[in-house]
C-alpha cells in the first residue's frame, strides 16, 4: 500500500494514514482504504481496528491540489468512490476506534465520524466539516453521519457555516469522546478498543449493526442525483475560482508573523 501502513498484533490492527505530511485524500488513498477495511472485516485473525494518522495531521481532507486537475471522468469516479468509503467504514462490523493525531477537517472528519469512538490528541488542532466555504455541496448522507453524533440542530448549523472546532469544543459537543497527550494517543485508543474486543464478538457486532441500521440505510440511498449536482457545481466558474485561491494558499502559505 502506498498511502497506508498496517500493523497487526494480538488481534488488533492499526491502520495508519500515511501520505505526505498532511495525509491529504486522493483517489489512491480512497481505493486503498476501502480495500483495507473490507479485507480486515473478513480477516478472522483481526478483532478490531484503530484508524490513525501521523503527527499533527489525522487527515487534512481532500487533496485539492491533485483532484482539481482530474478530468470529468476521473472526478466522477473519485466522488463516487469517496462517497462509498463511509458506507464501508460505517458497516464495518468490528470495533473501529479513531486515534486522531492532529488536524482533521473535511474528509478527515468524515473518516473519524465513521468510527465507534474518537480519541483526539491535545493541541491547537481543528476538526469539522468545512465543505461549504470551499464550494463543495454537502450530501445528505454526510449530514446524517454528522447528526448521528452531534444531533441534527448542530450538524445543520455547523455544516452551513463550515465550522471547524478546536479540540475542547469538539469534546464539549460530543464530536470526539476523549482528549489525551499526543504521546499517549495510541495507548489510550488501544485501551478503549480492547474494552470492546473482550466482549462476545457476535453479540457486540450484531448490536452495533442494530444501532446503526437507520444510519446505514441513509448512507445507502441512491446518490446519483446529488452527485450530478455536486459535479455541476464543481465545474462552475465560481467554485473553480475558490478552489484556485485555496490551492494557491496551500502551495504558498502566508509567512508566519515573528
Amino acid at each position: 500500500m502506498n498511502t497506508l501502513q498496517l500493523t497487526i498484533k494480538d488481534k488488533l490492527a492499526v491502520l495508519t494514514l500515511h501520505r505526505g505530511r498532511a495525509n491529504a485524500i486522493n483517489a489512491e488513498m480512497v481505493a486503498e482504504l476501502t480495500r483495507a477495511i473490507n479485507d480486515l472485516a473478513e480477516d478472522d485473525t483481526v478483532g478490531g481496528v484503530i484508524l490513525t494518522g501521523q503527527e499533527n495531521f489525522f487527515s487534512a481532507g481532500l487533496d485539492l491540489i491533485e483532484i482539481y486537475d482530474y478530468d470529468e471522468k476521473k472526478i466522477r469516479d473519485f466522488w463516487t468512490d469517496f462517497l462509498d468509503l463511509p458506507k464501508a467504514l460505517v458497516k464495518f462490523n468490528k470495533p473501529l476506534v479513531a486515534a486522531i493525531s492532529g488536524h482533521s477537517p473535511a474528509g478527515g472528519c468524515v473518516l473519524a465520524l465513521c468510527c465507534d469512538y474518537r480519541v483526539m490528541a491535545e493541541g491547537k488542532f481543528v476538526i469539522g466539516l468545512n465543505e461549504v466555504p470551499v464550494g463543495i455541496i454537502v450530501p445528505d448522507m454526510i449530514f446524517n453521519l454528522y447528526a448521528f453524533w452531534i444531533g441534527k440542530r448542530k450538524a445543520y448549523q455547523y455544516l452551513l457555516e463550515g465550522k471547524l472546532l478546536q479540540v475542547n469544543e469538539a469534546m464539549n459537543i460530543g464530536l470526539i469522546d476523549e482528549i489525551c497527550d499526543p504521546a499517549d494517543l495510541l495507548t489510550v485508543a488501544e485501551k478503549k478498543i480492547r474494552t470492546y474486543m473482550v466482549l462476545n464478538p457476535v453479540t457486540w457486532s450484531q448490536s452495533k449493526m442494530n444501532l446503526r441500521r437507520e444510519l446505514i440505510g441513509q448512507l445507502e440511498t441512491d446518490q446519483t442525483e446529488m452527485l450530478d449536482r455536486t459535479l455541476k457545481q464543481w465545474w462552475s466558474p465560481a467554485t473553480r475560482k475558490t478552489l484556485e485561491a485555496i490551492i494557491q494558499n496551500l502551495k504558498n502559505p502566508p509567512a508566519k508573523k515573528a
